[in-house]
């Protein structure tokens, strides 16, 4: 877990909080969820959600003594999960923070020992991971509901999720999408249906 806080008690006393209840701590991303001050030296907390929001779901709690409305709304706006004010509960902290990971562990899939999580936009197999963009999260994640699908439906699918695409990008992006499996030793696992699409 990600704990970004100026104030070195504080940030001692989180990071002791959350080690007691079983989670381990990082100064800086990859993390399953981040826990931000707002006013920090340099970057505002704000700033560094926008950043992970760039190429990460992961789970964001703001945790801050700025308690206007306004702080909040925009709080939200960059893209965080929750918004708690300090002086914070405890109880109310854990709570929070282990309902938006198990919200984020739902968010994966499953099959044929190959797992897809959409929080993090990962695909992992037999213990190594890549990292996909949104095209290919979302080709794997439709292949993996349905085990087979048209081209078109493809399409339709990035095309409705606001992702330009046409049948050359669709093509590049498989291909892409194939040579990460491969390297993960997943290899052959999207097949060509001639005239229709593509399966697992």
């Amino acid at each position: 877990m990600l704990v970004i806080e100026d104030d070195e008690s504080i940030r001692k006393e989180l990071v002791t909080l959350l080690r007691s209840n079983g989670y381990l701590t990082v100064d800086e991303p990859p993390c399953d969820l981040a826990l931000l001050d707002i006013n920090l030296p340099g970057e505002s907390g704000y700033e560094i959600c926008r950043k992970l929001r760039q190429n990460s779901d992961v789970p964001v709690i703001f945790l801050t003594a700025r308690d206007s409305a306004e702080d909040e709304i925009l709080g939200f706006g960059f893209g965080a999960d929750d918004y708690i004010r300090k002086p914070y509960n405890s109880s109310v902290l854990l709570a929070r923070i282990a309902r938006l990971l198990k919200r984020k562990s739902t968010q994966t899939m499953t099959v044929r020992g190959l797992t897809l999580n959409l929080s993090d936009m990962t695909v992992s197999y037999e213990g190594n991971i890549e990292e996909l963009t949104k095209n290919e999260t979302r080709i794997l994640y439709c292949l993996m509901q349905k085990e087979l699908c048209t081209r078109e439906e493809l399409i339709e699918d990035l095309w409705n999720n606001s992702l330009y695409i046409d049948e050359n990008t669709l093509y590049v992006n498989i291909n892409r999408l194939r040579e990460k499996l491969k390297r993960l030793g997943a290899e052959n696992y999207i097949r060509t249906v001639r005239g229709v699409g593509y399966r697992l």
